[in-house]
This record gives structure tokens, C-alpha cells and sequence, in this order.
């Protein structure tokens, strides 16, 4: 993969809990970007395949996180019930896969498969972690869920995504959601704000 010129790179994980926590101000900026500005998504990866249950110390950190995101911004919602109704596994990488595999059948699916996946996560107490809760969000959002399913699974879905996680780590970046924008050559993060869109947007049309 090759830098894009003109390009701002929104390098996230859709399990991520501050990504979540951006989504609003994320939506701001879109609507506020130059036209001649390509934006790009690149998936990070939180967290490799492991399909063991998470241990109770990994469970607290993540719930403690979770409250850590909602001091800092407020309006941030959790259902805390998914964490009675699930056997969480600390894995993000088949959810990542997921958005790839939606992108695959049409671009705007990467959006919405993204969406889906955070409302179901953080709302609707699913764990995005299990194929079955992908394989629903692929029939809500109006995939060809077979052609998901296969997708999912594929070698080509899993390179994809190895390749946009070793892309991302040549970013200059410590984490997610990170914003990127690539101009005349040069890559400059971009500082972003969880409650003022304008700060952020500031520099992007500097």
C-alpha cells in the first residue's frame, strides 16, 4: 500500500471504545471537509483471533475503560448489560474482517458495517465477536450474507487486513482513533478533540 495524495486517514478498530466515544464529532467533520479531500478508512486492529473467554482481570480493565471514556465524554452511551449476557473474548480482528468483507460487496457498506457493529457492541449488548451477531448485521445492513460468510473466512479478507494493520503502523500515530492526513508528500497527525469538532477541523483545512 502506497500513501494516496490529498488524503485523510481515519485509522480506528470498530470494537474500539474511544472510536465509539469520537463517532459524533467524527460525523461533524465529515460534513465540514473539503470536496477535493479523499477520506479513508484503515482498520488498526486492537486485538488478534483468540477464542478463549476473556480472564476477569481483562474484563475489568475493559469495563474500567469503558467508565474512563465516559468521564471524559459524557454523552458517551455503554449497556453495561453485555458483559452479563455474553462470554466476551478479546478479539477484534473477525469484526475488522467483517468491515472489509461488507466493502468488498459495495464501498458504502464499510460505513455501515461499522456502524452496525458499534451499535450492536455498545447498545444492543451483541458481542461482535461471534460470527453469528456478523451474520445478522450483514442481513440488517442488506449484504448477500452468503457472499459474507465466505468472505469472512477467506485467505483474501485476512491478508487485506494484515496489510491496512501494517499500513497503519507507518503512520504517525500511538492509538485509535487517530487521524492522518496525507498532503504534498508529507504525513502529518492530525490532533483530535472528543467534544469540538472545529478543533480538529482547523487543521485539516489549514
Amino acid at each position: 500500500m502506497k500513501f494516496a495524495k490529498n488524503t485523510l486517514y481515519y485509522i480506528h478498530d470498530p470494537m474500539c471504545s474511544w472510536c465509539w466515544a469520537f463517532k459524533p464529532i467524527w460525523q461533524k467533520i465529515l460534513t465540514s471537509l473539503p470536496q477535493n479531500l479523499t477520506v479513508e478508512y484503515l482498520l488498526g486492529g486492537l486485538a488478534p483471533d483468540n477464542d478463549n473467554p476473556m480472564s476477569p482481570e481483562t474484563r475489568k480493565f475493559i469495563m474500567d475503560n469503558w467508565r474512563r471514556v465516559q468521564d471524559t465524554v459524557p454523552a458517551t452511551e455503554f449497556n453495561y448489560e453485555f458483559w452479563r449476557l455474553n462470554t466476551p473474548k478479546r478479539s477484534t480482528f473477525i469484526a475488522c474482517r467483517a468491515v472489509i468483507s461488507a466493502k468488498i460487496q459495495n464501498p458504502k457498506f464499510e460505513r455501515a458495517m461499522i456502524d452496525e457493529i458499534q451499535y450492536a457492541y455498545y447498545l444492543k449488548a451483541q458481542n461482535p465477536s461471534e460470527k453469528i451477531i456478523l451474520f445478522n448485521l450483514a442481513e440488517d445492513i442488506g449484504l448477500n450474507v452468503q457472499a459474507f460468510k465466505q468472505d469472512l473466512n477467506s485467505t483474501r479478507v485476512n491478508n487485506s487486513l494484515i496489510k491496512e494493520i501494517e499500513f497503519s503502523r507507518m503512520m504517525p500515530i500511538n492509538g485509535f482513533p487517530s487521524l492522518v492526513l496525507s498532503k504534498n508528500n508529507t504525513l502529518t497527525q492530525i490532533r483530535i478533540n472528543y467534544i469540538n469538532a472545529n478543533f480538529t477541523i482547523n487543521q485539516i483545512i489549514a
